[in-house]
């Protein structure tokens, strides 16, 4: 979604609902290969009037596609940022109000305390194989 983002700000508001919707097309591939076609045909279509959006896209073509060398059962959970980014957002909120009184050992003992806190809600992959 970061990618996306970062290429939708180098075009007009009027040109982004279309360019979202071809993205998609891009990260919602069913095949490397196809991820590799509908990057071309984006490049071919938005290249020649929108060209910095489509130097954005193609500067990170191999990290893009990087999901695929995974078993597909788990490209929904390696396309998002969110489970990482809930966590150290959860870390960021409680540090930012108690930095005075927080030296670096108390730091990583909270820091390592609110991951715990938080891995006891996290989901399971799907296609998961974990014994218990």
């Amino acid at each position: 979604m970061h990618k996306t983002v970062n290429v939708l700000d180098k075009v007009p508001l009027s040109v982004q609902a279309n360019m979202k919707r071809d993205l998609r097309e891009v990260y919602r591939a069913p095949s490397r290969a196809a991820a590799e076609v509908a990057i071309d045909v984006f490049a071919e279509k938005y290249r020649a009037k929108y060209g910095r959006a489509v130097e954005c896209l193609a500067k990170n073509r191999d990290a893009l596609r990087a999901f695929y060398d995974f078993p597909a059962e788990h490209w929904d959970h390696l396309r998002t940022t969110n489970p990482i980014e809930s966590v150290f957002a959860t870390v960021r909120h409680r540090t930012v109000r108690t930095k005075a009184s927080l030296s670096s050992t108390t730091a990583r003992l909270m820091v390592f305390k609110l991951v715990i806190a938080a891995s006891k809600t996290w989901r399971r992959l799907k296609g998961a194989c974990f014994s218990n």
